[in-house]
């Protein structure tokens, strides 16, 4: 009889713990802080961008392994820039340039959540000066860009005029959180921003 008990005791918190990483899993993939908290350049709350062929899809980082599909976000209430509605994905900031044209195309990801589970952007920190980065855009054109540099600002004080609005050539920043955690504000304490130039495309096919 008591065997019965402790094996249904024992199935029963083996039930409990899927279930609580069932959640933890869910928020990990589905959760998100909603937004940057840079400002962007021509904020807009318009709900619609057309899709067009150079809309990007997918964004690669060869020196990491990422291989990760792009959203494409616009601002929340607070003018900021929006982020990925998952862990697993990384987004565009559609009211500013696409990548491979004039102007500065920002795409953000995250680090991880609130449950330390690693985001697409986990080891952004990680790449160096001269790394590789390419964008596919919807019609298969391969945008390829290179790392001229590497930027930690406080996350309250970015330049948002060198991040979203350098004109100077086609670049493409990407934007991810770093620092200390603040749990008052369920954030991460600074921005973590790679800056890349515009090299060269190649067409689908």
């Amino acid at each position: 009889m008591k065997s019965r008990i402790t094996t249904a005791l024992i199935a029963l918190i083996a039930v409990g713990a899927a279930g609580v990483f069932a959640l933890t899993l869910s928020h990990a993939l589905f959760y998100a802080p909603d937004d940057t908290g840079l400002p962007a350049l021509n904020a807009s709350s318009t709900p619609i961008v057309a899709e067009t062929a150079s809309t990007p899809m997918r964004l690669q980082i060869p020196s990491l392994s990422i291989d990760a599909h792009v959203q494409s976000v616009g601002v929340n209430a607070k003018g900021n820039m929006a982020v990925p509605s998952n862990f697993t994905d990384v987004a565009w900031y559609k009211y500013g340039p696409v990548p491979g044209q004039l102007g500065s195309a920002v795409i953000d990801g995250h680090v991880d959540n609130a449950l330390s589970l690693a985001g697409v952007f986990k080891h952004l920190g990680d790449m160096k000066v001269g790394d590789d980065v390419f964008v596919v855009a919807k019609d298969g054109t391969r945008h390829h860009f290179v790392v001229t540099d590497i930027a930690i600002y406080p996350y309250t004080d970015g330049p948002v005029e060198r991040i979203f609005g350098a004109k100077d050539a086609a670049h493409l920043n990407l934007v991810t959180c770093a620092g200390t955690w603040l749990k008052g504000g369920q954030t991460y304490n600074e921005r973590l921003v790679v800056y890349t130039t515009y090299k060269d495309s190649v067409p689908a096919g």
